[in-house]
């Protein structure tokens, strides 16, 4: 039979393999803390919504604390050490990882902008992709320029169709400027050593990735092992079982989770977790949402996209993680312009101390605040928090 590891020390693996509760503001934050998260989280996931911070700032800032933003820029997008691809969702992940995902390139089919567009011009891709050969890095904006047109097939749309496919299937690589904005280039130019052909295998690919959605999430259920990096659930559930069969990883059971669950034999579990951590909605540890019900009980849902009279809690809700737990959640804006935090709504978990959550909720927010560059921290009214949280603040 498989051991049984109770919810409780499942939440600590699982912290802790995320490398959340560690001292924050106490060291250094340079390559080598940077690294440190990366090592934890395997992967960053990247996103345009700004209206707090960049979606692949907040989880450097949840593990570390207050950082120089431009050192990390320079690091992800510069040091030659990082890569985008899609791994879980857009993604930049170390360069060592990207052979893992040829395979993904490979069976990337036309989706309907593609076909669109290379029925209207059959030679679209291989032009795109030898102005990126020939002049790279090149924006989307820098192909609509008059130097690089060549006739109405050059278009901002068809442009970026192409450059999008160009990219998923790997013709071509890419990295982010310091507006964010993608710019495209050639493998040789960015990551000298990447060799497409001597790529492992799906299977292998397969295994490789499993064993570190295993190590980041310390444990899981084959649906949350697959989810780390989006693969087809039916064979990371087969290749699971044979790595278990080869004490890999140690099939368990985790009470109410549904079986098998599988732990890194090599995982840790610390004694518990002090302070408190506001996690972004792209935190690897609240990516799986049906995870994190189970892990904490909370239900969370992002409702970016919901229309405003209908979101229960917010726009850009972030998690509150209180000594371990998931206690809160604020819905978040940055108003530059006024210098100031906004939190338009707050919430507590059910039988939580209001005071006690308060408190450091507060102290949290201006920890962000302060790192993002804002003076003041307003809180509305909306929230059965929101009226403790600013007597807090």
């Amino acid at each position: 039979m498989p051991r049984r590891i109770p919810l409780e020390r499942a939440r600590r693996i699982a912290l802790g393999a995320q490398g959340i509760g560690g001292r924050r503001d106490r060291r250094r934050v340079d390559r080598r803390a940077f690294r440190r998260v990366v090592a934890a989280v395997g992967l960053v996931q990247l996103d345009s919504v700004n209206v707090l911070a960049r979606a692949h700032y907040m989880p450097f800032f949840s593990r570390l604390g207050p950082y120089d933003v431009e050192a990390l820029d320079r690091w992800l997008n510069v040091s030659g050490e990082m890569v985008e691809y899609w791994g879980h969702e857009a993604s930049t992940m170390p360069t060592g990882l990207l052979g893992s995902f040829v395979w993904r390139m490979d069976e990337t089919r036309p989706w309907r902008r593609v076909r669109e567009a290379l029925a209207d011009d059959p030679a679209l891709l291989d032009r795109v992709q030898e102005a990126v050969l020939a002049d790279g890095p090149l924006t989307v904006s820098d192909l609509a320029e008059p130097g690089h047109r060549s006739g109405s097939w050059w278009g901002h749309g068809p442009a970026k169709t192409a450059l999008e496919f160009l990219f998923a299937t790997g013709r071509i690589t890419a990295s982010r400027d310091h507006r964010f904005v993608r710019r495209y280039d050639a493998f040789h130019r960015v990551i000298p050593g990447f060799d497409r052909a001597s790529a492992p295998s799906k299977e292998e690919a397969y295994r490789g990735l499993l064993r570190s959605a295993v190590r980041h999430h310390g444990i899981g259920t084959a649906a949350d092992l697959a989810d780390y990096h989006r693969l087809h659930g039916p064979t990371a559930r087969r290749i699971l079982h044979r790595m278990a069969g080869a004490g890999e990883v140690e099939t368990v059971e985790v009470p109410g989770w549904p079986g098998p669950v599988f732990l890194d034999p090599d995982a840790r579990v610390p004694r518990g977790f002090d302070g408190g951590v506001l996690l972004s909605p792209f935190d690897p540890v609240v990516w799986n949402r049906q995870r994190i019900e189970r892990l904490f009980g909370f239900r969370y849902r992002i409702e970016i996209y919901v229309p405003e009279s209908k979101r229960v809690h917010g726009y850009y809700v972030l998690p509150f993680l209180l000594d371990g737990r998931l206690v809160a959640r604020v819905d978040l804006k940055a108003d530059r312009p006024e210098g100031r935090l906004v939190v338009r709504s707050a919430f507590v978990e059910e039988g939580e101390d209001e005071t006690h959550v308060a408190a450091e909720l507060a102290s949290e927010l201006w920890r962000l605040a302060g790192w993002l560059g804002l003076v003041d921290v307003v809180v509305a009214e909306r929230g059965d928090l929101a009226a403790g949280l600013r007597r807090a603040v």
